[in-house]
């Protein structure tokens, strides 16, 4: 592709749409993994730096996903983690994680484990795609639609769905999956349990974002409608 010319107009402009946009998703990411949403923000800097120094193409961009944050509190036992250790703990034993992950996917890269990857059966990619959206979804949901993700786990507790997690633990201690399925079940299936203001809001701005390319003008720039909704 060559070398991009250099437009410093149009290059402040983009590089304050990536920053305005990271903002909520660094703070959202950062609770999704489980601790304060502030930390988020302050640890986001020195390893994007990092990456800009290190590859220098403008094509690209990194940071944090929501899935990758829903595996690290799932691999990690967050929640339980925190309740026993504390926060700060948490913190600690997550950058410890993060940096394992970052060493092993250097080391499998040289092995080329990526073309093993592309040998795997449909079936699995198949099931891994679903698990990874129900994973984001229930994520998702609990301050989506109830403002805090408490007074979702604590409905849940109570519910029968409640003794459906603590059976199937019971039985399968490693099947931590099940405490989201029961938390997506629940939700849509109590409606008259969300918090009005904050369901609209998610619902509201989920559709916008999903349909609202198609109602705006075509002179604004890809990725408007994410801006606008998070605005």
């Amino acid at each position: 592709m060559g070398a991009p010319s250099f437009e410093p107009l149009r290059d402040i402009i983009s590089g304050a749409i990536m920053a305005a946009t990271s903002v909520p998703q660094l703070i959202a990411y950062a609770e999704t993994v489980g601790y304060a949403g502030y930390r988020g923000l302050s640890t986001a800097g020195p390893p994007l730096l990092a990456w800009g120094v290190a590859t220098g193409s403008p094509w690209m961009n990194a940071g944090v996903t929501s899935l990758t944050a829903v595996m690290a509190k799932t691999d990690l036992g967050g929640e339980a983690y925190v309740a026993e250790y504390g926060e700060e703990e948490y913190v600690q034993l997550v950058a410890a994680y993060s940096l394992y992950v970052g060493v092993a996917s250097i080391v499998m890269a040289l092995i080329g484990f990526g073309k093993l990857a592309q040998k795997a059966p449909t079936a699995v990619k198949t099931g891994f795609k679903w698990g990874c959206e129900l994973g984001v979804l229930s994520s998702a949901l609990p301050n989506g639609l109830y403002a805090f993700g408490s007074t979702l786990k604590a409905n849940v507790a109570t519910s029968v769905f409640g003794d459906v997690v603590k059976t199937v633990k019971g039985v399968v201690p490693g099947a931590t999956g099940v405490s989201g399925v029961c938390n997506i079940l629940y939700a849509v299936t109590n409606p008259q349990t969300w918090d009005v203001v904050a369901a609209l809001l998610f619902i509201s701005c989920t559709l916008f974002v999903m349909k609202g390319k198609a109602y705006l003008p075509k002179s604004l720039p890809p990725g408007s409608e994410v801006v606008l909704a998070t605005a």
